[in-house]
């Protein structure tokens, strides 16, 4: 059995492995670099069951650059990731984030805002009876204040982004190996590999653990052990008698429950519940929509009072039970292990800059965004980073 050896091995195919090995060779061309990926049906990837939001409406400085970064490499994808003649369409649509904000969270709202502003985000405030006027048949319950809406806010396609940055970075030269990790190999103190399951030994002195919910038994090969686990979150698709032949902007609640419309009166419906189940689990029920998201959407306006579940699905979101926010950099423990992990649901919008970071982190680079706040050095030493109560979704 031939050893094959790379300067770099990312663990994990999905956006951000892609998206990493993308930047490395645009970096370096020279660079040996594989993917390897355990499903390159991508059936279960988070990636591709993503609801494929991106928004500057968060609260922590970097989560707001890194979105400004994605969106300003999102103007030019198309020509960007053009392999030959062929142009991926990611059918970007900036329809605009809606958040609603009840007086308990006003004044961190506003905080937010104003930074989000400060760094360039086009963000306004909304007073409260304004709100119908920007999402046709919401009418929001007394304890609504107002709203931010995000106006460069919006929804792309996940699929077509992933398959977007995978071709090119094939086509940059990067190794696509379908297949299972089972372990990673450190001697010294160092990265020398990883194994597959069929007991072929790939050599690298680079490792980038872009595995996703999967990630923490990977991590366990190497005795390295992080604060993340998968928790399954489900989506529904609901027809509405909201019919708007324009896109109105995705709508926000306080509990975190939202809606992205699709086209017409149709919606993607989604909620992050504290009992959500931990494991890998892809089990889909529509009666979690009836029993615990239908009776909190109707108080927003008697249009909710008759709708349908007309599809749905249920994925994986790798949450980072320490803060909620990514895991970035190489791990202090292990020279060359480098972690892109914990994202927490907000991992697909954040591919751009992260993987610029990571080749940045692993080829020597200074930074173009420093994102070492972070850094997994934070995991040992129990320091979260923190976001906001209400954004993470």
């Amino acid at each position: 059995m031939n050893t094959q050896s790379y300067d770099v091995v990312l663990v994990g195919g999905g956006v951000m492995g892609c998206a990493t090995a993308y930047y490395l060779l645009k970096t370096d061309p020279q660079l040996r670099v594989a993917i390897i990926e355990k499903d390159p049906t991508y059936k279960t990837s988070s990636t591709v069951l993503s609801d494929g939001n991106i928004r500057v409406q968060f609260n922590l400085r970097e989560n707001i650059e890194i979105s400004l970064y994605g969106l300003k490499t999102l103007q030019q994808f198309s020509e960007d990731m053009a392999v030959d003649d062929n142009q991926p369409d990611v059918n970007f649509r900036q329809q605009g984030n809606l958040f609603l904000v009840d007086a308990a969270d006003e004044a961190e709202a506003r905080q937010g805002m104003a930074l989000q502003q400060a760094l360039g985000g086009d963000v306004i405030w909304i007073e409260s009876d304004a709100i119908p006027a920007h999402f046709p048949g919401c009418e929001p319950p007394p304890h609504i204040v107002g709203a931010t809406l995000g106006r460069q806010d919006g929804s792309l396609d996940p699929w077509a982004v992933l398959t977007a940055f995978k071709r090119k970075a094939v086509a940059l030269g990067a190794r696509y190996i379908p297949a299972t990790v089972s372990a990673l190999l450190v001697e010294g103190g160092r990265m020398v590999g990883v194994r597959l399951a069929d007991g072929q030994q790939i050599l690298a002195g680079n490792v980038v653990s872009t595995a996703g919910a999967w990630v923490a038994p990977l991590l366990q090969t190497a005795r390295v052990s992080i604060p993340v686990q998968p928790v399954r979150r489900q989506v529904f698709i609901i027809e509405t008698p909201l019919q708007s032949a324009q896109l109105i902007p995705s709508l926000f609640l306080p509990s975190g429950l939202y809606l992205i419309h699709e086209h017409g009166g149709r919606f993607m419906c989604g909620k992050s519940f504290a009992d959500d189940p931990v494991g890998i689990d892809f089990h889909w029920d529509r009666r979690v929509f009836y029993d615990r998201l239908w009776p909190e959407l109707v108080e927003y306006g008697p249009a909710f009072n008759r709708l349908k579940v007309v599809g749905g699905w249920a994925g994986l979101y790798a949450v980072n039970t320490l803060d909620g926010n990514a895991i970035l950099g190489e791990w202090p423990e292990i020279t060359g292990l480098y972690l892109a992990n914990g994202f927490s649901g907000h991992g697909f919008q954040q591919c751009f800059a992260v993987g610029r970071y990571l080749s940045e982190c692993i080829l020597g680079l200074p930074f173009s965004l420093d994102l070492t706040i972070f850094s997994p050095k934070r995991i040992l030493e129990n320091r979260p980073v923190g976001e906001s109560r209400k954004r993470l979704i």
